[in-house]
C-alpha cells in the first residue's frame, strides 16, 4: 500500500507543474497592461516601474515562471495587489469556507445519488425505477444558474424562509444554526448535477450486482431480499466511491457561480473578485492552490478504492 502511494505522489508531481504551467501562462498572456489597469492611466511613472518591478512583466515569461514556481514550493504565493497581504492569509480562509460548502453539497450528493440509485436499481421497471430515472434526469440536465436563481426566488424573496446570501445574519447570534440556514440554498444548488451522475452510476452498479450470480447464490442459500442488497451495494460501492471522488473534485473547483450568486465567502469569489481587479498573483496562487487540492481529493480517492479492493493495487 505505501508503495502505491508514493507511485501516485510521483505521478501528481508532473501533473501540478503542468496545471501551474498553463495556468501562469494563461495569466501573464491576458491581452492589456496589468500595470495600467490597476493603476489607471494617470498613474506617477515611479509607481508605474514600481509595479512592473513587483510583476516581473519587463522580464521573459519563462524566467518569471520559475521565480514564481521557485517561491510556491517554499510556500510564498506573492503578494495580492488589491489587497496588499500575502496571498496565502487570503487563500486559507477562503478555501476553508470553500470545504465547508462542498462538503455539504458532497453530503447531499452522496445521500441522494444512493437513495436514488437503489430506488431505480431494486425495481427498474416499476414506477421507482421511472420516477429514479427521472428525477436523475432531470438533475443533470437542469443548469444549474436556472436552478440557483429559482432557489433564491422561491426560498429567499418570495416565502422568505432562507437567506439569499451570506454565511451569517448580519444581526444575528452565529453558530452552527445560523450557518446552516445559509448553506441549504447554495449546497442545494451546487449538488444537483453531481446527485444525478451519482444516482445513475449508482443505479447500473448496483443493478448488475443485483442481476449477478452472486445475488443469485445469496437468494438460493434462503437469504432475505435486504441481506442481498446490503452485500450486492458492497459490490457495488467501487463504482460509488470513483463517481463520488469525482464529484468532490468538480465540487471543489465548480462553485465559482454558486459561491458568487450566494454571496459566499469561498475561494471561488475571492478569485472571481481577483480576476476582475486584475490581481495577477491572487488568481495564480488561487488556481495553483485549487489543483492540489483536486490532485489530493484523486490520491485520496485511489488509496481508498486500493483498500476495498487489493487488485487495484496489484494492477497500478
Amino acid at each position: 500500500m505505501t508503495r502505491f502511494l508514493l507511485r501516485r505522489l510521483l505521478l501528481a508531481v508532473p501533473t501540478l507543474l503542468g496545471v501551474s504551467a498553463v495556468v501562469y501562462a494563461t495569466v501573464a498572456l491576458i491581452p492589456g497592461d496589468p500595470v495600467a489597469a490597476l493603476l489607471g492611466p494617470g498613474a506617477p511613472a515611479e509607481a508605474r516601474r514600481e509595479l512592473a518591478a513587483r510583476l516581473g512583466t519587463g522580464r521573459p515569461l519563462p524566467a518569471r515562471y520559475a521565480g514564481w514556481l521557485w517561491h510556491a514550493a517554499h510556500g510564498d504565493l506573492g503578494t495580492s495587489i488589491s489587497a496588499q497581504r500575502p496571498v496565502g492569509e487570503l487563500l486559507l480562509p477562503a478555501l476553508g469556507q470553500t470545504l465547508i460548502l462542498a462538503g455539504a453539497a458532497f453530503l447531499l450528493v452522496v445521500t441522494g445519488g444512493v437513495l436514488l440509485g437503489a430506488l431505480g436499481a431494486v425495481r427498474p421497471g416499476g414506477a421507482g425505477g421511472r420516477l429514479s430515472g427521472a428525477l436523475s434526469t432531470l438533475a443533470v440536465s437542469a443548469p444549474q444558474y436556472s436552478v440557483a436563481l429559482l432557489l433564491l426566488a422561491v426560498f429567499a424573496v418570495r416565502l422568505r424562509w432562507l437567506p439569499a446570501g451570506g454565511t451569517h445574519d448580519v444581526f444575528g447570534t452565529g453558530g452552527t444554526p445560523d450557518l446552516l440556514r445559509h448553506l441549504l440554498l447554495p449546497a442545494t444548488a451546487a449538488a444537483l448535477v453531481p446527485l444525478g451522475l451519482t444516482a445513475r452510476v449508482f443505479r447500473t452498479a448496483l443493478g448488475a450486482a443485483l442481476a449477478s450470480d452472486l445475488a443469485d447464490g445469496l437468494r438460493a442459500r434462503g437469504l432475505s431480499r435486504t441481506a442481498v442488497l446490503r452485500h450486492c451495494a458492497h459490490n457495488a460501492s467501487p463504482a460509488l466511491l470513483t463517481i463520488g471522488g469525482l464529484q468532490l473534485a468538480y465540487l471543489l473547483e465548480g462553485v465559482v457561480f454558486v459561491e458568487t450568486l450566494f454571496a459566499w465567502p469561498g475561494i471561488g469569489r475571492l478569485l472571481y473578485d481577483a480576476l476582475t481587479a486584475r490581481d495577477l498573483p491572487l488568481v495564480q496562487g488561487g488556481v495553483l492552490v485549487v489543483a492540489v487540492a483536486f490532485v489530493g481529493v484523486n490520491i485520496l480517492v485511489d488509496a481508498a478504492h486500493a483498500l476495498i479492493d487489493p487488485r487495484v493495487r496489484s494492477t497500478a
